[in-house]
């Protein structure tokens, strides 16, 4: 059962190794509600792994996740209900409308049917896609389709949202408008965890950065919207490397 006194997010001594291959060593983490999470490191230091732990797309090899209260892999059912995820990779159906992948989503997601209706065109008009809620998803721009992406991810009011690499393909513009997008869910209430290679955009709109180095955590402190931090020194410092790629 949710407990919303303690952490929406609990993860102990989290171990994940492919074969031989260590990714994640006895990772320790804990998100409060409503945080907003940006979640760094370098290729193969156990990111994209920990997305899908907390997905339940994989398994541990060994500790354990809670969220909400309810245990991984033992109450995926509960979980997956919490969850939104927003991926790179458009997790839709090209060759239908906006609103027929919503609908199918929403069908998917038990969103109650006297609900969907209403709460389909209200977020394809929030993420700035009400005019083109008929027109097939293979039509839209990389943009768009994250905004799409976005709208399915809100779809069953889920507690977290995950985003892995979000901005991945976007222009500036796109990426301007996703800021907005994330920062009004963020307002809403929602705990977002996100993982990016994009430091100097990460740093003005999260509230907590966490960086992973060899499967731990290497860093992990609040940001102050009045001070944002230097995050390309602090990920040098950290990491030894001068990006985040």
């Amino acid at each position: 059962m949710t407990n919303s006194t303690r952490p929406i997010i609990e993860i102990t001594n989290l171990v994940k190794q492919y074969e031989l291959l260590p990714v994640l060593r006895k990772l320790n983490l804990t998100v409060e509600r409503g945080e907003f999470v940006a979640l760094l490191g370098p290729n193969g230091s156990g990111k994209s792994t920990l997305l899908r732990l907390l997905c339940a797309i994989t398994r541990p090899t060994s500790g354990e996740i809670r969220i909400g209260g309810w245990l991984l892999p033992q109450e995926v059912s509960a979980v997956r209900s919490q969850i939104g995820l927003v991926s790179h990779k458009p997790l839709f159906y090209e060759n239908l409308t906006a609103v027929e992948n919503l609908t199918f989503f929403g069908r998917l997601y038990n969103v109650p049917a006297n609900e969907l209706g209403d709460r389909t065109r209200h977020l394809l008009d929030d993420v700035g896609l009400g005019k083109r809620a008929h027109d097939l998803a293979r039509t839209f721009s990389r943009g768009m389709q994250q905004r799409l992406s976005i709208a399915r991810a809100l779809l069953h009011n889920p507690d977290v949202l995950l985003f892995d690499e979000p901005y991945t393909g976007l222009d500036q513009s796109a990426g301007t408008i996703l800021d907005g997008l994330l920062s009004k869910a963020h307002a809403g209430g929602r705990t977002i965890i996100m993982t990016t290679h994009q430091l100097e955009r990460a740093e003005t709109i999260v509230s907590r950065v966490v960086i992973l180095k060899k499967g731990q955590v290497g860093y992990d402190e609040p940001v102050d919207p009045n001070h944002p931090p230097n995050l390309v020194k602090i990920y040098t410092d950290v990491t030894g490397m001068v990006n985040a790629l």
